[in-house]
């Protein structure tokens, strides 16, 4: 558990989901602007549904423009007119499915956020993938989201839901390779990490 000073730490990864749902609105110096949310299509993987479900609604989600939320790798119906916001983990599976919705046009613009930081040469295979499909200019952004944690209560977080045993107490105590357990250190310090980027704080580490 943590605390902060004023805004919870679930409510700080709710913003950020907010704003990263939040594409194709209308400038707030459009004359004809309204407040009416831009429709979108929101695609997650296991992971970001179980970091997403705890925090915002199926009401949200509609109030935020979400008209569709689906699994990456269901089976998914091509909508060519609407955007779609991904929110997944920067897995090799999830990568080349994501190319293969470029291929197969399946959207009008793709807004890939990753949960944590995606590598070079997974964003290489990205942009081969949209410039081979010939939908490049519709890739409008690519972000790392640093929300590797699942937000439970206010100022309660889980490092993660799936695999929890590979991050367990076990895991770093149990005979084991150098390279195993660098693994799970790894993957704990990545969910640490995100938990500060999303406070925005520094951690105070004493020895």
């Amino acid at each position: 558990a943590m605390a902060t000073a004023m805004i919870s730490l679930k409510e700080r990864q709710k913003e950020t989901i907010k704003a990263m749902l939040n594409v194709g609105s209308a400038p707030k110096q459009d004359p004809d602007a309204t407040d009416s949310p831009s429709w979108k299509i929101f695609v997650f993987d296991k992971y970001g549904q179980n970091i997403v479900s705890p925090i915002v609604s199926v009401p949200e989600l509609h109030d935020l423009g979400v008209t569709l939320h689906l699994p990456l790798h269901s089976d998914r119906d091509a909508v060519p007119d609407a955007p779609a916001v991904y929110f997944v983990t920067p897995t090799p599976a999830n990568v080349a499915r994501i190319c293969q919705d470029f291929r197969n046009q399946l959207y009008d613009s793709y807004h890939l956020n990753f949960i944590s930081p995606v590598g070079r040469d997974q964003l290489e295979e990205l942009a081969g993938a949209a410039v081979e499909a010939g939908c490049a200019a519709q890739v409008g952004k690519v972000y790392d989201q640093y929300l590797n944690f699942i937000a439970l209560e206010k100022d309660l977080f889980l490092m993660r839901q799936q695999d929890r045993e590979d991050v367990s107490y076990f895991a770093l105590n149990r005979p084991a390779k150098d390279t195993e357990i660098e693994n799970v250190v790894a993957s704990i310090v990545d969910s640490l990490f995100s938990v500060f980027v999303t406070l925005g704080a520094v951690p105070i580490i004493r020895c």
